[in-house]
């Protein structure tokens, strides 16, 4: 705890000696008031001032149109010169098209002359024990027999519940997304480090491609690239490339002075410097980049199955369609099993590159890369044991298991038994909790919820905030997205507060139980690797459709943030400060109270920011179930192919994540403050 100003240390500007903000009392004269007219306003109704309530249509904004007709004359008229934009957009496809198809073959299809029903195979693909031999290789590469046992579990289960052929299909797709987004993402990353002024002007970007929902984004993507694989990997790159380019800038950053000066000082150019240097020195936070392109490939690999990408994306979303939770949950299990397999080995080779290694110098290639070596081996000794024994190319059909029936005679056993107990739950809550709230944030005023977040905003940040969460909120508003905003704020707000409800307690419980929160670990691992599309069966299969059902798929998939950030704050709680409380005589739950909860408050509120945006992320989703909101407003232009209207729905979801992201991050850092 730091010590208290005296009468005579110099004060901060704009502060006075309280610590507060000079001037504070206008400003929440200000609030106050503005609190109260929204109030009259509101319990006066539409009669007093329609426009405050709705606002009026000769006043909006026409986004929509704007960019529709933008997007149209990117296709039809745009031209750089030498080339058109549509000559740029089939060049960007035929570039990640290649190597897409040599993946392709190697791992499903095989090699093919060719194409559709006329295609003869020439050579067949590597068999399924050449692909698991392999990983098992790379896993005993990077962190010995263990990891080598685990990838080899993981890829042996794809085969054996027959789910091979569809995650070649997404592995195809991941082995050429990842790499390209990893190089894309360092060098933009490497741009911002290097030109300060390229940074400022990339980080708004990146904040939208990271909270404009996948569904909004889909939409240009199908009209420039089509449908097809080609176009949901451009979408899977824009939302897998943001981390990677915020974890180089932070990785280069975090390089040492001293490793700085010593380059220097050898006579390193520019280019030395960058890659001989920094990026070697940074090549831990580097894989740490990878590890979320990968991860967060995979979770798109869902909805790019909507363009065309396939694999075992297509399979969720096809068994979502019929309903059959058993086979939807055998291909989740599968996305499961392959993110698994592929966190951990990025995992490994993020340690092992952080590592010093020795030096091997001498001997012929394949003394000097024997993994190498034996990686190539695997590969032509399974191609040619494909085409001289076929049976060996694919897991035998009558060896393969199935969950998909067991699953099934759950959900129908729960249904059986627990219907009326289900049913009055859903009906409590809907009249009691969602209905209410729904009609509430409904019959609210725009020009006072603008006003209360611009006023907020300043409280927390700064006129800066203000701004932005003024501006923000009326732009929802000057759209046309007023109403269906409130719908979302409503189903997400109720949401999140159930969420932190579960998981803050939970991860309190945690947090003191060392074996609990290593199983629980293993849990929150799963529900965040699961697809967001599985939370959605089992809740429509026991609620069908409806906000109620939304609100379960939303609070089980937003849950594991609220656990996770509980736990790392009170874990990082100083434990001297903990044994100076039972030194003064606390019990166990004052303690708790009044020293750990609050030195993790930061965190907490953290947790709360980033359950928020899950729920946010997970909120689009549920516009398959019948929610009326910005979701399902995304999901219409989507089947539509109405790029304006798709933008700004997605643009209104975005501008509420940054909102709720700023203002809870100047909320947690006032808090550090205070506790510091």
């Amino acid at each position: 705890m730091s010590a208290p100003l005296s009468s005579t240390e110099p004060l901060a500007p704009g502060h006075d000696r309280a610590g507060s903000r000079t001037g504070g009392r206008l400003p929440d004269l200000l609030l106050a008031l503005t609190a109260i007219a929204s109030l009259i306003a509101w319990w006066l109704g539409p009669a007093v001032a329609k426009w405050a309530f709705d606002y009026p249509r000769a006043w909006q904004i026409p986004a929509a149109r704007y960019i529709g007709r933008w997007t149209k004359w990117l296709v039809d008229e745009a031209s750089f010169g030498l080339f058109s934009f549509t000559d740029l957009t089939r060049f960007v496809a035929t570039v990640i098209d290649i190597p897409y198809t040599l993946a392709l073959s190697l791992l499903s299809t095989g090699f093919l002359s060719g194409r559709g029903s006329a295609a003869v195979q020439l050579v067949p693909p590597v068999s399924f024990l050449g692909v698991i031999v392999l990983v098992g290789l790379m896993g005993y590469y990077a962190g010995g027999r263990k990891l080598a046992a685990l990838v080899v579990f993981c890829f042996a289960f794809l085969a054996v519940f027959g789910q091979w052929s569809s995650a070649m299909v997404t592995l195809a797709s991941i082995v050429v997304a990842v790499p390209i987004g990893v190089v894309l993402g360092l060098l933009l990353g490497l741009a911002g480090y290097r030109w300060p002024l390229f940074e400022r002007a990339l980080t708004p970007l990146l904040d939208l491609m990271q909270t404009i929902p996948i569904f909004a984004y889909l939409v240009p993507i199908l009209y420039f690239f089509g449908f097809g694989p080609t176009a949901a990997i451009v979408g899977t790159l824009i939302y897998a490339m943001p981390p990677m380019v915020r974890i180089t800038i932070h990785g280069l950053r975090a390089v040492p002075s001293e490793i700085r000066d010593l380059g220097h000082m050898v006579g390193c150019s520019r280019r030395q410097m960058t890659w001989k240097v920094m990026v070697p020195s940074a090549s831990d936070a580097l894989m740490v980049g990878v590890n979320q392109v990968i991860m967060l490939s995979l979770n798109m690999v869902i909805i790019a199955s909507m363009i065309g990408a396939g694999g075992l994306g297509f399979d969720v979303l096809a068994a979502l369609r019929r309903l059959d939770i058993g086979a939807g949950l055998e291909a989740g299990f599968a996305i499961v099993a392959l993110a698994v397999a592929l966190d951990r080995l990025s995992q490994a080779y993020a340690t092992k590159a952080g590592a010093p290694s020795p030096a091997v110098t001498g001997g012929n290639v394949v003394e000097r890369h024997p993994y190498v070596a034996a990686a190539v081996g695997i590969l032509a000794t399974s191609l040619v044991a494909s085409v001289v024994a076929p049976a060996l190319e694919a897991y035998p059909e009558g060896l393969v298991l199935s969950t998909g029936g067991f699953w099934n005679d759950v959900v129908k056993w729960i249904n059986l038994n627990f219907f009326d107990a289900l049913e009055a739950l859903r009906t409590t809550l809907l009249l009691g909790l969602l209905v209410p709230v729904k009609r509430f944030l409904g019959e609210l005023p725009w020009v006072g919820v603008v006003a209360l977040l611009a006023l907020a905003g300043y409280r927390l940040g700064g006129l800066r905030l203000a701004l932005t969460a003024g501006v923000l909120s009326f732009l929802i508003a000057a759209t046309g997205q007023w109403e269906k905003a409130m719908v979302t704020v409503y189903l997400c707000g109720i949401s999140v507060v159930i969420a932190s409800l579960i998981g803050i307690p939970v991860g309190i419980l945690a947090a003191e139980r060392d074996r609990l929160w290593r199983w629980l670990q293993v849990v929150i691992d799963t529900l965040q690797t699961l697809p967001s599309f599985v939370y959605l069966m089992p809740a429509v299969m026991l609620f069908r459709v409806g906000d109620f059902t939304a609100l379960i798929a939303i609070v089980a998939y937003a849950v594991a943030p609220a656990i996770r950030y509980t736990v790392l704050g009170l874990q990082r709680v100083d434990p001297r400060v903990i044994e100076a409380g039972r030194a003064m005589g606390c019990t166990p739950s004052q303690i708790l109270a009044k020293i750990k909860l609050k030195l993790a408050l930061p965190e907490i509120m953290l947790g709360l920011n980033q359950t928020i945006m899950f729920a946010l992320s997970m909120l689009v989703i549920t516009a398959l179930v019948g929610t009326r909101d910005l979701g399902q407003e995304v999901y219409i232009a989507l089947t539509k192919a109405d790029t304006g209207r798709g933008l700004v729905a997605g643009l209104a979801v975005a501008f509420i994540a940054i909102i709720a992201d700023r203002l809870i991050s100047a909320g947690a850092a006032r808090v550090r403050e205070r506790i510091a």
